[in-house]
């Protein structure tokens, strides 16, 4: 049965993946909601522009007014809340941008999607969801041992964590106070075409094929689940439109990896896939710089939940998933040229003076 979904944050790079999959491979009809901040792409929404189950709005979460005209034109049936500041370094940096955008746009549109959904006949206020995609990252840091689960406690160490730690809590408020159907999920590193380029694999990509150093925050120990962001869309949209009301999802790849780990299997697939002699091994590239501040060691995602109860497995491991990667930087240097040439050059951000 065709859906009508609400994805904010749909030009980003989570939430195009989950634009694309819901046109490419359900029967759904979209509607994406972008302020197009700096993350935000067009371009990542190209390969589903035309079709007639997509439109795109340009819009702020926080501008409650214009979301309950939204919520009244487009009347969907589910929410998908990606809308976010997202970049730790950025976080530490500029923290006011990231409590506006991911606590009082999760606050505006709660607001507008509980005015909505108090106002469904019965059958349709069944069906709603409201699905926030969250973030690993609210949990805190792991030793070596252990992994995060729905139960975990939450213990932000960054400006962005605890943004999105304070959504996560005033999303579960709004369905234990008003009875909102909500669902969260929180997952793990995500990696993919679109990827914009200030994050670790698309950055270590593009300065490999240029021939620039490959920054590692310390000694390149810090341990992250790596989730190909596909299957991390296919488990979205699962999540959301099967999911149990007031329930959380934990959503991983199980290819745990340490950044240097990320950085060497990176190089040698730039020096198979795009070998030039005059940049020599990739691996001679990787300078050690001084470590992110308040940096967590190790995250890792028991994503056995959604496995039993949707269902739902990664198809990638990160061997393959990271070939898919590089191949589609390689294939698609327009796209990260052009945010390259402005928004973004490759400088080093959260350094705390």
């Amino acid at each position: 049965m065709s859906k009508r979904i609400l994805v904010t944050g749909g030009a980003g790079f989570i939430g195009s993946a989950v634009a694309r999959h819901i046109i490419r491979d359900t029967p759904h009809q979209v509607l994406v909601v972008d302020k197009l901040t700096y993350a935000g792409n067009l371009d990542s929404l190209a390969p589903v522009s035309n079709d007639p189950r997509y439109a795109f709005v340009r819009g702020d979460v926080a501008d409650l007014s214009n979301l309950r005209e939204l919520f009244e034109s487009f009347q969907p049936d589910v929410v998908m809340h990606l809308a976010a500041e997202s970049h730790v370094d950025r976080s530490i940096d500029g923290p006011g941008e990231f409590i506006q955008t991911n606590v009082v746009g999760t606050f505006a549109l709660l607001q507008a999607a509980l005015g909505y959904w108090r106002a469904l006949a019965a059958p349709q206020r069944d069906a709603f969801r409201f699905h926030h995609i969250s973030t690993d990252e609210v949990f805190g840091s792991l030793g070596e041992q252990g992994v995060f689960c729905e139960t975990t406690a939450y213990d932000p160490r960054s400006p962005y964590s605890a943004s999105k730690a304070a959504s996560d809590h005033l999303v579960r408020a709004w369905h234990h106070t008003y009875g909102l159907p909500t669902i969260v999920t929180n997952c793990s590193n995500n990696y993919g075409p679109y990827h914009f380029p200030e994050k670790l694999i698309p950055l270590m990509i593009i300065n490999a094929l240029e021939g620039l150093k490959l920054p590692v925050y310390g000694a390149g120990t810090n341990v992250r689940d790596w989730l190909y962001v596909e299957d991390h869309a296919r488990a979205l949209v699962l999540a959301a439109t099967s999911g149990k009301p007031g329930e959380t999802y934990c959503i991983g790849g199980r290819c745990e990896m340490t950044n240097l780990e990320v950085v060497e299997a990176i190089c040698a697939l730039m020096d198979e896939l795009a070998p030039n002699g005059r940049i020599g091994p990739r691996r001679s590239l990787i300078s050690f710089v001084a470590d992110r501040p308040g940096h967590d060691q190790r995250y890792a995602i028991d994503c056995a939940k959604i496995a039993t109860e949707l269902g739902w497995e990664p198809s990638e491991t990160f061997s393959s998933g990271l070939r898919k990667t590089v191949t589609w930087y390689l294939a698609n240097r327009s796209w990260w040229e052009r945010i390259r040439s402005g928004v973004y050059r490759g400088e080093r951000l959260g350094v705390v003076a």
